[in-house]
């Protein structure tokens, strides 16, 4: 009701300044409409189906939505399962207007929705909406298109979501008013920020600035948001608009705190230590920035400094802060003038992990006050190491390995319960991430540790809880959980972890260094010219280093088969000696379904790859050829015994799209679903048994057995029907 009065209460306020009415009148909703409403959504098309999501394969691109208008997108909603640290900063959103080939929105999923560093939070304002922790993700942006528009998303990581459900809810319309602007967002980083001013946008057109999501990650002790927000307007030498400190840019004062509301807010705020996180951000909605020619908005990077042994240096002096943020607004056409973002693994907060199943290293745990044990595939699909304590005082010990000497970033990814305790990190036997700044109050390793607190009236499989930048030696570290105690109304003093992840803070960054350090090396720092003729691309391919060279062979691909005269650049590519490049032009080619068929042999050699991300792009481009891939059948069929799941997943999709003509291979795919055991394996194998149709008769029985799985059952039943040639009621 608060929220319908302050939609009320706007409108009227601001009804007799301005001649047109927002999208939140309410006053305006009994008026007749003259558009027609439309969803897209990843729901199963066969009514006996409760299989509603998508599997969506590292590398791939999957578009969401491929509408026509004039039209205007309203509403996104996202929700998935994955199991990769930092997913929602290594998933890709990207928007395409009008059969453009450079996106208007191109963004990570996460950062789209209002909260970096690949964290899930919930966040409750006007136009971004997450909630059940920030698992369910909500966009009401509207985003108006008059030819056509484009949703993708692509996995830029190394593991599956394994399920990605999505409604795209769309307003047909028979025209689009004149002055209707194109909607963007856009992502950008700077580890650590380079000195000067932090640029949230430098473009030229002509549109209105509306919203700005800013991270943050401190690489020193101490508060970094003193800097002012700047609005450059139209090629002013002075800033239009000029702030008085970060967190009154995001309207909250003295410091940061968790907090979100209708135009601003902050879904992630963890302190002032060092590797502390912040997302803050702020709406324009209320107060747009007009622009004709051009604009700069930014802030400054600037706080308090402090000595080695914790006494205040300065009260206001550029840090090293690592900034990333996005930035939206609508324009007049489509922008094609910004640099391509960062790829992949670059984008997660120190643009390197390495994920540590600790549930591997159960025989070699101990335990103080309980017993460990392993729990498989607790809230969709996540393991846990499980600490059963008895009480206050209970400790485990978990083995961790350092492959390399360095200073790492040390983060645990715990679980929260009905019947979970209240527990302190320590690594080798002292508290992590201690404030130097602050005396210790005694001289027990537990004094100054951060205490996470596990109790949820629900299961919760896994809060970050970063750990603090160590420097530690090659080889083995004790990573110790003791209790603390525990919410009064848990039940139990357990602990589950689903994993630790080690992040390796690049040279530069620590706290103390001079602070004159250019910005890390970034695939974004490629001479890539979006936009530009598919020549002036090829020219650049044999030049420069293996990041740079990636990032031009996916720009061929963002042409898709307009790109045709790459193709045997491509194919030449899949070769390279640089695992990123073979990769690169693997996924390229997959967004060629017509012109990519000459390169089918390269691409059944890659198969064979050492590397998993160039078997699972390879796989994937020969299941967007579809039937042409039949000539890389027999390595297919090799690649159902591949040791990586998705990549068996994509050979057994690539050879269902050979239809009928995959009936060869019907033996072997029978033969694996019989004996697969990660599902979402096996609803590809029997998705292609059903695609071959009445020729794969000789798997009926594996997929009766397959019937009895019950997250198989409802794929391998609409197989059954299809290869008895029974009619499938759809939607």
């Amino acid at each position: 009701m608060r929220l319908l009065l302050s939609f009320a209460l706007l409108a009227a306020a601001v009804r007799a300044q301005l001649p047109d009415r927002g999208p939140f009148d309410l006053l305006d909703l009994p008026r007749m409409k003259n558009f027609s409403a439309h969803r897209v959504s990843s729901g199963n098309r066969y009514r006996g189906s409760n299989d509603d999501s998508k599997r969506i394969m590292p590398g791939e691109t999957y578009v969401m939505a491929d509408l026509h208008g004039p039209g205007v997108v309203t509403h996104i909603w996202i929700t998935a399962a994955d199991n990769e640290f930092g997913w929602q900063r290594l998933v890709r959103l990207r928007v395409y207007y009008d059969g453009k080939k450079t996106p208007s929105v191109d963004v990570p999923l996460g950062d789209f929705f209002g909260v970096g560093h690949g964290y899930d939070r919930n966040l409750d304002s006007m136009v971004v909406r997450d909630s059940s922790f920030g698992r369910a993700r909500n966009s009401y942006w509207p985003m108006p298109f008059r030819g056509s528009c484009k949703i993708t998303v692509t996995d830029e990581g190394e593991r599956p979501l394994t399920m990605f459900y999505y409604h795209v809810d769309w307003q047909q319309h028979r025209s689009l008013p004149e002055d209707a602007a194109y909607f963007h967002a856009y992502y950008r980083q700077e580890r650590p920020a380079a000195n000067g001013n932090y640029a949230f946008l430098n473009i030229q057109g002509a549109g209105h600035y509306v919203g700005t999501v800013l991270n943050v990650i401190q690489s020193q002790v101490g508060w970094f948001g003193e800097g002012d927000d700047l609005f450059y307007v139209d090629g002013a030498a002075h800033p239009q608009i000029l702030g008085t400190g970060t967190e009154d840019y995001v309207n909250e004062a003295w410091g940061l705190r968790v907090a979100t509301g209708l135009w601003s807010g902050t879904p992630v705020a963890e302190g002032e230590q060092v590797g502390s996180r912040l997302t803050g951000y702020r709406w324009h909605i209320p107060d747009p920035v007009p622009f004709t020619t051009s604009l700069w908005a930014g802030i400054e990077h600037a706080g308090w400094t402090y000595n080695a042994d914790g006494s205040l240096r300065s009260g206001f002096e550029e840090r090293p802060d690592y900034f990333s943020s996005v930035a939206f607004w609508y324009q007049k056409g489509v922008n094609e003038g910004l640099p391509e973002p960062p790829y992949g693994a670059a984008r997660l907060p120190l643009g390197n992990a390495e994920q540590i199943a600790v549930e591997d290293s159960l025989a070699e745990v101990k335990t103080t006050k309980g017993k460990v044990s392993v729990q498989r595939e607790v809230d969709w699909g996540r393991d846990l190491l499980f600490f059963e304590a008895e009480d206050k005082g209970a400790r485990i010990d978990i083995p961790i390995e350092v492959r390399a000497a360095g200073r790492y970033e040390i983060l645990s990814r715990i679980a929260q319960a009905p019947d979970y305790g209240d527990y302190v990190a320590l690594l080798d036997g002292k508290a992590t991430n201690v404030d130097n700044r602050e005396a210790l109050t005694s001289e027990l390793p537990l004094s100054g540790a951060t205490v996470f607190h596990g109790y949820l009236p629900e299961v919760l499989v896994a809060v970050e809880q970063p750990l603090g930048w160590l420097t530690l030696a090659k080889g083995r570290h004790i990573l110790s959980y003791v209790c603390v105690g525990k919410d009064s109304r848990s039940s139990g003093y357990k602990l589950g972890i689903n994993d630790v992840v080690l992040e390796r803070v690049p040279e530069g960054a620590a706290a103390g260094e001079e602070l004159a350090v250019a910005p890390l090396s970034a695939p974004s720092d490629a001479p890539l010219f979006r936009g530009a003729g598919l020549e002036k691309y090829r020219r650049e391919l044999r030049a420069g280093p293996a990041a740079g060279r990636a990032a031009l062979l996916r720009a061929i691909g963002s042409f898709g088969d307009d790109g045709a005269a790459a193709v045997g650049d491509l194919s030449q590519a899949l070769g390279d000696p640089e695992v990123e490049v073979r990769a690169a032009a693997a996924w390229a080619l997959g967004q060629m379904p017509h012109a990519g068929t000459p390169a089918v042999p390269a691409l059944e050699v890659c198969l064979a790859d050492a590397s998993i991300r160039v078997r699972s792009s390879s796989a994937a481009a020969l299941r967007a050829l579809g039937p042409a891939a039949g000539k890389a059948m027999g390595g297919l069929v090799k690649a159902l015994d591949d040791s990586s799941p998705p990549v068996r997943a994509l050979a057994a999709d690539a050879l269902g799209n050979l239809g009928p003509a995959g009936k060869p291979v019907v033996e072997a795919l029978a033969r694996h679903l019989g004996g697969e055991q990660v599902v979402y394996v096996m609803r590809s194998e029997a998705t292609a048994l059903g695609n071959i149709g009445p020729g794969a008769a000789s798997a009926l029985p594996a997929l009766e057995q397959a019937m009895k799985i019950p997250r198989v059952s409802y794929t391998a039943e609409e197989a059954i029907h299809k290869i008895k040639g029974e009619p499938v009621a759809v939607w």
